[in-house]
């Protein structure tokens, strides 16, 4: 009898423990009614008719990450990379993820290495390393695309890594350092060549602004010796009607210029080593005085021949 009981009570615990379900938050459950599919269960408590109704998938509804093996891929140039990246996805529809694809995990990805293959063997190796954000953007696209009936939701793709084979690193490494240097090459000659630009510039400006000094200073020059023949001019036509007029006082000036003039000659000579001159002053003078007398002498003659 007490086995009776015994057994009568774990019967009625599995049968509370059957129809009594709590599904976790971020999770669903489906229901299966004999072995087939009926509705999902969301979160919270819930009771199921037991035997008749069971547990068939717990599908968790919160995004995912899956993590892409590297693998080696041929780009379309030959070269030989390995590749690898993450894969983030959340389930929207519990009954597809459990029922439409056997293993959603790695159904998903073996789709996204296949489309990676396909994604960089379209690309040569230089476009396949600087167009990343191109390659995620098309995968992304692709695979959310391809897992739309599994009713998951591809939210992003990320490449993690490409590998070049260690070879062609150093291969494009030098060639990186050769494109650098001969940028440099470059800007060092076109500096260069702006530098003597800028330097003919400078010679050509200071020339034409020498010139030009030379231009007005002979315009000046030429100016000043003009005025000073004026200027003579002006003032022997004054000693010449002085002297028409009978002006003994201008001659003496003339004569007088002329003879300081004269010896500013002699003085300035660099042949002339020895010059005499008058010990005094009034030596000079009655010189002066002396011609003056003759010039005199002159206008007194000239005169009764004026007269006649």
């Amino acid at each position: 009898m007490n086995v009776l009981y015994i057994a009568l009570l774990f019967f009625t615990l599995m049968v509370l423990y059957k129809a009594v379900r709590m599904v976790p938050q971020g999770f669903q459950w489906t229901v299966e009614t004999f072995g087939k599919y009926t509705k999902t269960l969301e979160p919270g408590l819930h009771i199921l008719i037991p035997i008749m109704q069971d547990i068939g998938r717990k599908v968790n509804m919160m995004e995912q990450v899956l993590d892409i093996p590297s693998q080696d891929v041929i780009t379309k140039d030959n070269a030989v990379v390995k590749v690898d990246g993450v894969v983030f996805f959340q389930v929207l529809d519990a009954a597809k993820a459990a029922y439409e694809v056997s293993d959603l995990q790695q159904a998903t990805i073996a789709l996204v290495m296949t489309n990676i293959r396909t994604a960089i063997g379209s690309m040569d190796l230089d476009e396949s390393l600087s167009k990343r954000d191109e390659i995620n953007a098309k995968l992304l696209n692709v695979v959310d695309q391809a897992t739309h009936p599994w009713g998951i939701k591809v939210n992003r793709i990320e490449l993690k890594d490409i590998q070049p084979p260690r070879d062609l690193v150093d291969a494009m490494a030098r060639q990186m350092k050769a494109e650098r240097e001969k940028r440099a090459n470059i800007l060092e000659a076109e500096g260069l060549r702006q530098a003597e630009i800028l330097r003919a510039e400078g010679e050509k400006q200071g020339a034409i602004l020498q010139a030009e000094g030379k231009r007005e200073a002979a315009f000046r020059e030429a100016e000043a010796r003009e005025r000073l023949a004026e200027a003579e001019a002006k003032a022997t036509q004054l000693v010449s009607d002085a002297i028409s007029a009978g002006d003994v006082q201008a001659i003496n000036y003339f004569v007088a210029q002329k003879y300081v003039e004269a010896l500013g000659q002699f003085a300035n000579s660099p042949n002339q080593k020895l010059m005499i001159l008058p010990t005094e002053v009034t030596g000079v003078m009655g010189s002066i005085a002396g011609i003056a007398e003759l010039a005199k002498a002159g206008l007194e003659r000239t005169a009764p021949d004026k007269a006649k």
